[in-house]
C-alpha cells in the first residue's frame, strides 16, 4: 500500500505542531480491523487534541479524530468482513489511539457499529459524536417521560454540533423547541432548523436567578453545564428532565436540592464515549430513522478536505464554527 494522508500532531518542546503527513499501514496502532475512511467529522475534543494544553493526548506523534465512517478493508475478526460499511465513534479513537483524520484507520473490532439502514456514510458523519450525543439525550429524555405534549424543550449551545442536531431532531419529532445562543447573527439558521423561539444566554441564566423559579421547560438538552445548567434546573417543570452532556460553561453547578425534591426534576447524565454497545446500536438506528431530520442535514454541515483541517481545528477552539464540519477523503 502506498503512503496515505493523515493529520499528525507532534510535540515540539512545550508546544505542538500539526501537519499533513504520509503514513504507512505499518505505522497504524494495533487493532483487528483496517478501515478505508470515507468521512470523519470535527469536534471540539479534536481541537483540544491539537493544543499543547488540551489534556487530551498523552503520547505523540498522534492522529486526532474521534469519529470516522468508512469501509472495511481488512479484518481479523469474524464479525467484520471486507466491504462492510461501518461507523466508529468515541472509545479511545482519536484520544489514546490514532483517529479518523486519516485515509486509513486500524481499530478494535469492539468499537465498530454497522452503518444502519437509512444513513449514508456521509450522513453518519454529519451526525458523528455530536449527533449521537444529541440523539442519546433525546432518547434518555423520552425514557424519563418527555413527549411533545408536555411543553417546550430548551436546547443550549444551540449553534454547536450537539445543539444544532438536537434542535433539528426535536423539531422533526414535533417538539416546541427554544434555542439558546449568544450569537445574534445565527437566529435565521436556528429558525431554519426548527427552533420556535430563540433566547439569549442572559435570558436563560440571568444574574441572580432564584434556586427555584418559574416552570418554563418540560425538558432540556444541555451541552453547556455550569451556571447555565443550574438556571435550567430552577426553571424546569414538575417531573421534567434535563440531559447534560458537556461543560463548556464550567464543571461546577451552583444549584440546590430544591428542583429535585420540590418538583421531581430529573438530571440525566449523557455519556457518548463508553455508552454500551447494545444501546449505541439502538441509538444509531433511531438516528437513521425516527430522529433523522433529512431536510436539515444539508444546512447543518460544511464539508472540508484534510488539507483544510488545521485551520478548522483552530476555529472550533475559538467558537467560530456552527453546526457540523465533516472531512471527505
Amino acid at each position: 500500500m502506498e503512503p496515505f494522508k493523515a493529520l499528525v500532531v507532534d510535540k515540539v518542546e512545550e508546544d505542538t505542531k500539526t501537519s499533513i503527513k504520509g503514513l504507512t499501514k505499518e505505522e497504524l496502532p494495533a487493532g483487528d480491523v483496517l478501515i478505508k475512511v470515507h468521512y470523519s467529522s470535527v469536534n471540539y475534543k479534536d481541537g483540544l487534541a491539537t493544543h499543547p494544553k488540551g489534556n487530551i493526548v498523552k503520547e505523540y506523534p498522534h492522529v486526532p479524530g474521534i469519529d470516522l465512517a468508512g469501509v472495511v478493508e481488512e479484518s481479523d475478526h469474524p464479525d467484520w468482513k471486507e466491504g462492510d460499511q461501518v461507523i466508529v465513534t468515541s472509545y479511545e479513537l482519536g484520544v489514546s489511539h490514532f483517529g479518523g483524520f486519516s485515509e486509513y484507520a486500524r481499530v478494535k473490532s469492539e468499537w465498530i457499529v454497522p452503518l444502519p439502514k437509512g444513513l449514508s456514510l456521509k450522513e453518519a458523519m454529519i451526525y458523528g459524536t455530536a449527533g449521537f450525543t444529541a440523539a442519546l439525550s433525546i432518547h434518555q429524555l423520552e425514557q424519563a417521560g418527555l413527549s411533545p405534549d408536555k411543553g417546550p424543550v430548551l436546547v443550549t449551545g444551540a449553534t454547536g454540533g450537539v445543539g444544532s442536531m438536537a434542535i433539528a431532531m426535536l423539531a422533526k419529532k414535533g417538539y416546541e423547541v427554544a434555542a439558546s445562543t449568544g450569537k445574534e447573527s445565527e437566529h435565521g439558521y436556528l429558525k431554519e432548523l426548527g427552533a420556535t423561539s430563540i433566547l439569549s444566554r442572559d435570558e436563560v441564566a440571568p444574574e441572580g436567578f432564584k434556586p427555584i423559579g418559574k416552570q418554563k421547560w418540560a425538558g432540556a438538552v444541555d451541552p453547556v453545564g455550569g451556571t447555565t445548567l443550574a438556571a435550567i434546573l430552577s426553571n424546569t417543570m414538575y417531573g421534567g428532565a434535563v440531559a447534560v452532556s458537556g461543560l463548556t460553561g464550567g464543571p461546577k453547578v451552583p444549584t440546590t436540592v430544591f428542583p429535585f425534591i420540590l418538583r421531581g426534576v430529573n438530571l440525566l447524565g449523557i455519556d457518548s464515549v463508553y455508552c454500551p454497545m447494545e444501546k449505541r446500536k439502538e441509538i444509531w438506528k433511531k438516528a437513521a430513522k425516527d430522529y433523522k431530520p433529512t431536510e436539515h442535514l444539508e444546512a447543518i454541515h460544511n464539508e472540508v478536505t484534510i488539507e483544510e483541517l488545521p485551520e478548522v481545528l483552530s476555529s472550533i477552539l475559538s467558537g467560530n464554527i456552527r453546526g457540523r464540519t465533516i472531512v471527505k477523503y
